[in-house]
């Protein structure tokens, strides 16, 4: 028999693509190397639900600000701003 752990909220959410995402699609909780695709996943993540943001800054250890950063790339140049090399390219003076 197989068990699942109780959580709060959605086990997988549809995303705009057609696609589904779910929590094994999400980096680990210890982390320490960001690149570019777990950055996404977790804003992803927030934006369509699957997670609250505050389940996000709290198991990523994430301050509002950087996630915020995170996603405001994610809205104004597609995730590919997500890469550390491009963040300079991005980035307002």
């Amino acid at each position: 028999m197989m068990y699942l752990k109780k959580i709060d909220g959605p086990r997988a959410v549809r995303l705009p693509d057609g696609t589904h995402m779910t929590r094994a699609d999400l980096p680990p909780p210890n982390t320490k190397r960001w690149v570019a695709s777990r950055k996404a996943a977790v804003v992803r993540a927030v934006k369509h639900g699957l997670i609250p943001l505050a389940e996000a800054l709290g198991t990523y250890g994430l301050s509002e600000e950087e996630f915020s950063e995170w996603s405001h790339a994610v809205e104004e140049h597609g995730e590919a701003a997500l890469k550390a090399t491009a963040l300079q390219k991005y980035r307002q003076p």
